[in-house]
């Protein structure tokens, strides 16, 4: 129950003086009058209590709106900072630094699962209050209306003859009929308003239900950001473990690593070249916005094809699909209905070598979607989902040099899994690529 700022009222004041003066009360009003006025007194406490918690709440949500932007304005400035870090040198030093700022964006993003919780868990308290005060107003217009049905049934009884042999006067038969008329007239604007407020609780009605469902997805992330937390603090355990913290180490470990990243993007675009040459265009849907829905809510970091980073950072010189920046632990949706035919990932195979954890979905108009570099999967293999489906959250496995969503398109009939040859897992997916802003 919240506290109320109204105890201080005069009402208030009288009504807790009653004690010093129940005597004269009692003499001048008599019993039976003074405890109405107990009772007044109660009601118009309770009453102003109420009006108070709405209040209370409202007050609450605007704390909370103003801590989660807050929150939100702490990860964007940890983003472009992370975002900077990409382009500095490649040392164990600087690459501890992003680890720890992949951490601290995980971590605020748990801040603000918790912060969005509660907010909108008030909004749900609030929106009771809303819901009440709504129901009182159907059940007053309720009343009102069986009233008025009342009183037009008494009065349609009577002929227009009896109203006049009744009346003293032709006015006031004449009146008589008029406020027939009226209530009747009254009956249609009284129903109409009914339906408008009737409608009005369905709209309040589903936005509860809605704030309801966001309580349930934004408790879901709260809790696979905490694993995705978990898994963070690992990735920077693994590699001072591995490199034992020396600088010699890890720049060894970086050139070999850089050397099976160029191996097998070129095995990978090889594959890809062939398949592209075999895609049946008339199998395809039309080219238009909207075919398939964004798959994460983020920038464009890198377009399709041969992209100014394909040709110094992959030996293919090509990029078969679009990359978009986000925080680590951003949601990734299904982009169309569809079945996942392939969940994996390969740097159990070849660590950081290729798409890491990733995705694929096979879409009913012929088209196939992959989503690499994940921090979590959240669907497997078989799952039918979809469109807009949570199905992962954007991480920095695999080959990325930063938290972003590589997200490609393929022909389906074009599309492979298979075995990487150079020893980079049983499943590395590849086919016809086609450039995904044709359909987003």
């Amino acid at each position: 129950m919240f506290k109320s700022n109204f105890w201080r009222s005069d009402l208030q004041k009288l009504c807790a003086n009653i004690r010093r003066s129940d005597l004269q009360i009692l003499n001048r009003l008599g019993i039976a009058i003074f405890a109405l006025f107990l009772i007044s007194c109660f009601l118009s406490l309770v009453s102003l209590s109420s009006a108070a918690a709405p209040q209370e709440l409202k007050n609450s949500i605007n704390k909370k709106t103003q801590e989660l932007s807050e929150i939100n304005n702490k990860i964007a400035e940890n983003q472009k900072n992370l975002e900077q870090t990409q382009y500095q040198g490649k040392t164990l030093q600087k690459e501890i630094g992003r680890l720890d700022l992949n951490i601290k964006q995980v971590v605020l993003s748990i801040n603000a699962s918790e912060l969005t919780i509660d907010k909108l868990n008030l909004e749900i308290d609030s929106l009771g209050y809303t819901i009440s005060d709504t129901e009182l107003k159907i059940a007053s217009k309720g009343e009102t209306i069986t009233k008025i049905l009342q009183e037009i049934q008494q009065k349609e009884g009577e002929t227009n003859l009896i109203i006049f042999l009744k009346n003293k006067s032709l006015a006031e038969s004449v009146f008589e009929a008029q406020t027939l008329a009226d209530l009747n007239h009254g009956l249609a604007v009284e129903i109409e308003n009914l339906k408008g407020v009737k409608a009005e609780l369905a709209s309040q009605l589903q936005e509860k239900s809605e704030k309801k469902a966001g309580v349930e997805a934004e408790t879901g992330n709260l809790k696979n950001r905490k694993i995705i937390l978990a898994d963070t603090k690992q990735d920077k355990q693994d590699i001072l473990k591995q490199t034992k913290e020396k600088e010699q180490l890890y720049q060894k470990s970086l050139s070999e690593l850089e050397k099976r990243q160029a191996e097998i993007a070129e095995e990978l675009e090889k594959l890809e070249e062939e398949l592209r040459l075999k895609i049946d265009p008339s199998a395809l849907p039309a080219k238009r916005p909207g075919v398939l829905a964004l798959p994460v809510s983020g920038i464009l970091s890198q377009d399709y094809g041969a992209t100014r980073f394909a040709k110094y950072g992959y030996r293919g010189k090509w990029h078969n699909g679009v990359d978009f920046a986000a925080p680590i632990g951003t949601p990734v949706f299904a982009a169309e209905k569809g079945k996942v035919i392939a969940v994996g990932d390969q740097d159990r195979y070849c660590y950081r070598g290729a798409y890491g954890k990733f995705i694929v979905i096979e879409h009913e108009n012929n088209l196939t979607t992959l989503y690499a570099h994940l921090s979590l999967q959240v669907v497997r293999e078989g799952d039918i989902v979809e469109r807009g489906g949570l199905i992962g959250y954007v991480g920095r496995t695999g080959y990325a040099t930063g938290p972003h969503l590589h997200f490609t398109v393929y022909a389906s009939q074009t599309f492979r899994i298979g075995a990487s040859k150079l020893n980079c897992g049983p499943e590395m997916p590849y086919g016809g690529d086609l450039n995904p802003m044709d359909y987003l």
